[in-house]
C-alpha cells in the first residue's frame, strides 16, 4: 500500500467533477469509492458517464446512498461531494424526525463520517446555504449551523468559503459554498488550534487561500460565538444568526469565527465568448417566434396576477431584466439544468459564425465548467445539459485540492 496516497470517497458523484479535479491536482489522490444515484430516474446517465471515464470498479455504485451499509465502504482518508441544500433540522425521534423530503442526505454524509472517520471532508453546496433556511426571520443560518455543530460533535474543525468562480478567472459566474473539515489530531487541526488570532485563518492557514487568495474586510468580522449549547434539538429549533454566516469562516472546538473576504486575482480571465464553438447544431438557433418569446421571458415585469387556486386573490409579480443576448465579453451566468429549453434562465448567445441568436451547445456547457469538451457524449442531449447544470467548475476544485495537498 502506498502510504502517501490520500484514499478518497466521492458521494453524489455526478459525472465525476470532483474525481477529475483531484486527478488534475495531484497523483496523491486516489478515488477508492464512489456513489452516484439520481432519484426517480430509471436511466442513470450521470453514472454511465462516470464509468465511461473512470472505469468499472466494484466500489463504484449507482445506488441510493441511504441504502448502503458503511461496512461495505473501504477505509477513507477523505470524503468529497456536492450535496443538495435541504432542511437539516432534527426532532426528538432522531433521524426519522428529520424534516424535508431529501434532508436525510446530510445525515448520510454524517453517518459515513462517524463510521469511517476520514481525516478530511471537502463538500460543495449552493451559496445560500450560509443563510438558509431564511424562511423565518428567527432561524437564519440554521442549516449551516447544524452542519458545523454535528461536525464539531464528531471531532472536526471546519473552514468554509463561498467562492464565485469568475472572480478567479474562470468563465462562469458560479457561486458555491465549499466546506473543508479536518479531523482532530491531524497536523492542520493542531495548527488551527494553536493559532492565537483565529480570524487570521480566514485569510491564511486554509486550503482555499493557497491558490485562491483573499483579503479580509476587517469591519465585517463577526464576534466569535459558540455553537455548543443547547442540546442538538433545541439548537435546531432556536438557532438564529442575523444576516447569516459571512462568506468565509472557521469553526474549531465549537467556536465560530466568520467574516467577509474579497478575492485577490490578477491573472487571465476567460469569458463566455472564449467558450463558443463554430458549426454547432442547426436546431440550437432561434427562429423569430422563439426570439420574441425569449425577449419577453428575459424582460423586466411588474404584473398583477390572480392565484389559480382558491383563494383567487390578486398579487403583484415583479422580476428584473436579464441581459439579452448574453454578453460574450463577460463570464457566463450560472448555468442551469434546463439550458436546452426556452426558459428565462437559459443562455442566448450571438453565434460567432453567423451572427444569429442561439442556445448553448452541450460542448460549450462542458467548457464553461472546465470539463474536457465531449465529456458527456453518449447520453441524451437533454441529459448532457442536466448534468452540466448540476456540475461544478472543475479547475476551481482542482485549486482547492492543491491547497489540501499543501496542508496534508
Amino acid at each position: 500500500m502506498d502510504m502517501n496516497k490520500i484514499k478518497v470517497g466521492e458521494m453524489f458523484a455526478g459525472v465525476g467533477g470532483f474525481h477529475l479535479a483531484l486527478l488534475r491536482a495531484s497523483p496523491q489522490f486516489e478515488v477508492v469509492w464512489a456513489d452516484q444515484w439520481e432519484p426517480e430516474r430509471k436511466a442513470q446517465y450521470a453514472y454511465d458517464v462516470y464509468i465511461k471515464h473512470f472505469g468499472h470498479n466494484d466500489n463504484y455504485s449507482p445506488e441510493d446512498v441511504s441504502t448502503i451499509d458503511t461496512a461495505d465502504i473501504p477505509q477513507l482518508d477523505m470524503i468529497v461531494g456536492g450535496f443538495p441544500c435541504q432542511d437539516y433540522s432534527v426532532a426528538h425521534s432522531g433521524a426519522k424526525g428529520i424534516e424535508g423530503k431529501k434532508g436525510v442526505l446530510w445525515w448520510d454524509i454524517h453517518r459515513i463520517v462517524l463510521d469511517k472517520k476520514p481525516k478530511y471532508l471537502l463538500l460543495e453546496n449552493v451559496d445560500r446555504l450560509l443563510t438558509s433556511p431564511g424562511v423565518r426571520s428567527d432561524n437564519t443560518g440554521r442549516d449551516f449551523a447544524m452542519i458545523l455543530r454535528t461536525l464539531n460533535d464528531a471531532g472536526y474543525a471546519v473552514q468554509w468559503r463561498m467562492i464565485n468562480a469568475a472572480e478567479y478567472g474562470f468563465p462562469q459566474r458560479r457561486r458555491r459554498t465549499f466546506i473543508f473539515a479536518v479531523r482532530k489530531g491531524t497536523k492542520h487541526f493542531q495548527k488551527l488550534d494553536k493559532l492565537n488570532d483565529k480570524f487570521e485563518s480566514l485569510k491564511t492557514l486554509n486550503p482555499f487561500s493557497v491558490k485562491l487568495p483573499v483579503d479580509t474586510v476587517i469591519e465585517e468580522k463577526v464576534k466569535p460565538f459558540s455553537i455548543l449549547m443547547p442540546d442538538l434539538v433545541s439548537f435546531s429549533d432556536t438557532f438564529n444568526l442575523k444576516n447569516g454566516f459571512r462568506n468565509t469562516g472557521t469553526m474549531i472546538n465549537g467556536e465560530v469565527y466568520t467574516g467577509k473576504t474579497l478575492s485577490v486575482y490578477d491573472g487571465r480571465r476567460d469569458v463566455l465568448g472564449d467558450m463558443l464553438e463554430k458549426n454547432v447544431e442547426k436546431d440550437l438557433f432561434l427562429n423569430k417566434d422563439q426570439i420574441e418569446k425569449m425577449q419577453y421571458l428575459k424582460g423586466a415585469k411588474d404584473l398583477i396576477k390572480t392565484r389559480k387556486r382558491p383563494p383567487f386573490v390578486e398579487y403583484r409579480y415583479a422580476e428584473g431584466a436579464i441581459a439579452f443576448p448574453d454578453d460574450l465579453n463577460k463570464p457566463s451566468r450560472t448555468m442551469v439544468t434546463s439550458e436546452h429549453s426556452m426558459s428565462r434562465m437559459s443562455h442566448v448567445v450571438t453565434d460567432k459564425s453567423t451572427g444569429q441568436l442561439r442556445l448553448l451547445s452541450p460542448e460549450e456547457t462542458e467548457k464553461l465548467n472546465t470539463f474536457p469538451e465531449g465529456w458527456t457524449e453518449g447520453i441524451p442531449r437533454s441529459s448532457r445539459y442536466f448534468t452540466m447544470g448540476n456540475a461544478l467548475v472543475v479547475n476551481l476544485v482542482r485549486d482547492i485540492a492543491k491547497g489540501i495537498i499543501s496542508i496534508h
